[in-house]
């Protein structure tokens, strides 16, 4: 079911048109006496208008929600327009005069209703900006927890495994000198068995001697044998050797159990502890430091100032150069705080400088294009990928290295950090396959996916730069479809940029304060300026201004523009507003 305006949380992802007939542009403000969104344009229109002159017109967020129309069920003519305080019921100005309602309490519904919404939103922000990004912190450390303990648990299987080995090795080791025990037993016992059987072999032998001799004597050849046959004594045969039965040994079973096997290894057992609660920061601490600082509101006001008085100057001036050490080329610029800026070349070199030109931190990557972005707190986040891993890390000021987000089988390509809320927009392809744009929020949740316009058609195919406008607009640089591709907050493709000639070659891709939309041109070797709405305005910079191979910009708080080329390690930085 849709939602109506006053459903829209306050911090949705939608895109909220003006309320003038005809107009159709982005909402910023809102008239509380009309009860009317409108643009910028239509509100100056509005508060000129002499009958409009008195009325508030504030911030869209800031507007006063405008109460539902309702008659009065009991006199159907009037509107309701009171609360009754004794009641608690809802009525019209005819009821107040009512004896039901004498003497009581009255107070303007709209009074009622605007301390009722003021209530919901803050109770929205508390959920917004301290119980859902607990739960998600949470949530993370359960998902850390759910690692840690799956480690935990393979390293106690794997140590169960080596000492069962380590069992059935000694098991192993004690039955080889036991089978080495039999086979001397054995030995000895076949060595006196085969003794008796050769000594029995030689008696027969002995027996088959007196046997032929007894013949002898039977069958006498001369009279020689006969007389000595007649005078020999009574010859005696040897007795039968005396032979004894092997005694085999016996072999006697183990007794053991499956308890006694449990005793040789080790146990595993759950400490009786009682499980540690996990931090829950107090509300008050965590709306402390999400709630905005005056400072961040202060440069919040001095940007509103500054958008109001900026216009393009007449002509480009060159204000600065820097010279990064530890790059060949300017590929992408990432600026930071405290003066500082990261700048990578294509081969992976990712350097931290200040505005002295003194390298800060070095970092070696996968060879990529706008492949970092600084966020709002100051953190660097970067791609890496290689054949096994797709991950983007966080960079923290303290130089604390942590895996942020891991994009499964989709190759990050881009990424940017939303100035509006800090969202991180990554542009990524699969291999030879289809390319999207991703939106994750600041804890690294998922939240959004962009890959098609509403006839069903791919956005991009090499979404290598993207960046995000002062209206929430989506705007990428894909050098395969050779144009800009924008898209409004929702996802709905607004237009498609190709450039002024038969071939447009896009790379880095940046916005300003004024919503312009800045994009290198490597066929031309020119800066393109195109309006909020892709409408082309300049050549920004040129050849004739010793612009060539531009590969990267970007917009400081300053309102200058940085600039990096291929084939040299210097940035150079222009005034274009004035």
């Amino acid at each position: 079911m849709a939602l109506s305006e006053s459903q829209i949380p306050p911090d949705a992802q939608h895109y909220l048109v003006c309320g003038t007939e005809d107009c159709g542009k982005n909402c910023q403000f809102y008239c509380n006496d009309c009860h009317l969104p409108m643009c910028e344009q239509c509100r100056d229109e509005h508060q000129k208008n002499k009958k409009a002159k008195n009325h508030e017109v504030v911030p869209y967020k800031l507007r006063k929600r405008q109460i539902p129309v309702e008659k009065c069920q009991i006199h159907p003519t009037r509107q309701i327009e009171f609360l009754c305080e004794e009641c608690q019921i809802p009525i019209c100005s005819k009821c107040t005069a009512t004896k039901e309602h004498r003497g009581h309490v009255f107070t303007d519904l709209e009074i009622v209703f605007a301390e009722k919404c003021s209530f919901c939103q803050e109770e929205i922000a508390k959920i917004r900006n301290y119980f859902e990004p607990i739960s998600q912190d949470l949530k993370k450390e359960i998902a850390e927890d759910v690692t840690k303990i799956k480690k935990i648990m393979e390293g106690i299987r794997t140590s169960m495994k080596a000492e069962a080995e380590s069992v059935k090795n000694l098991v192993d080791t004690v039955t080889s000198v036991k089978i080495e025990q039999v086979d001397k037993i054995e030995q000895s016992l076949l060595q006196t068995l085969n003794g008796q059987n050769q000594t029995i072999d030689d008696h027969i032998n002995y027996l088959n001697d007196l046997v032929k001799t007894f013949y002898g004597y039977l069958s006498p050849l001369d009279i020689k044998n006969v007389t000595f046959a007649l005078k020999s004594d009574k010859i005696l045969i040897k007795p039968i050797p005396e032979t004894s039965k092997p005694v085999p040994p016996v072999f006697t079973a183990g007794q053991h159990s499956k308890e006694d096997v449990a005793k040789l290894l080790g146990r595993i057992t759950v400490p009786n502890t009682k499980p540690e609660n996990r931090k829950i920061k107090p509300m008050e601490t965590a709306s402390t430091q999400l709630k905005p600082t005056g400072k961040q509101r202060k440069q919040e006001r001095e940007k509103s100032d500054v958008k109001q008085t900026l216009s393009l100057s007449s002509s480009v001036t060159k204000v600065r150069e820097y010279t990064v050490p530890g790059v060949g080329s300017v590929y992408h610029i990432s600026l930071g705080k405290s003066d500082r800026l990261w700048v990578s070349d294509f081969i992976g070199n990712l350097v931290q400088t200040d505005l002295q030109g003194n390298q800060l931190q070095r970092i070696q990557t996968s060879a990529g294009f706008g492949y970092h972005t600084v966020t709002q707190d100051g953190d660097l986040i970067y791609m890496y990928t290689d054949k096994d891993n797709k991950v983007i890390n966080r960079i923290t000021p303290d130089n604390t290295i942590t895996e942020f987000i891991k994009t499964g089988d989709w190759v990050p390509l881009s990424i940017h950090s939303s100035q509006i809320n800090g969202d991180l927009l990554v542009g990524m392809r699969k291999d030879g396959g289809p390319s999207k744009v991703t939106r994750y929020n600041k804890t690294g949740i998922e939240i959004q996916n962009i890959q098609r316009d509403n006839k069903g058609q791919t956005l991009y195919s090499l979404p290598h730069y993207i960046t995000e406008n002062i209206n929430g607009d989506v705007c990428v640089s894909d050098y395969n479809k050779h144009a800009v591709v924008v898209v409004n907050k929702s996802g709905k493709h607004r237009f498609s940029y190709t450039g002024q000639r038969s071939k447009f070659d896009p790379y880095g891709i940046c916005t300003d304060v004024l919503g312009h939309i800045l994009v290198c041109d490597r066929i031309s070797n020119t800066v393109h300026l195109l309006d909020q709405d892709g409408q082309f305005l300049s050549l920004l910079l040129t050849p004739q201004q010793g612009v060539k191979y531009p590969n990267s910009v970007c917009v400081d708080d300053e309102n200058s523009l940085w600039v990096g080329q291929h084939g040299t390690n210097t940035v150079t930085v222009y005034k274009y507003l004035q």
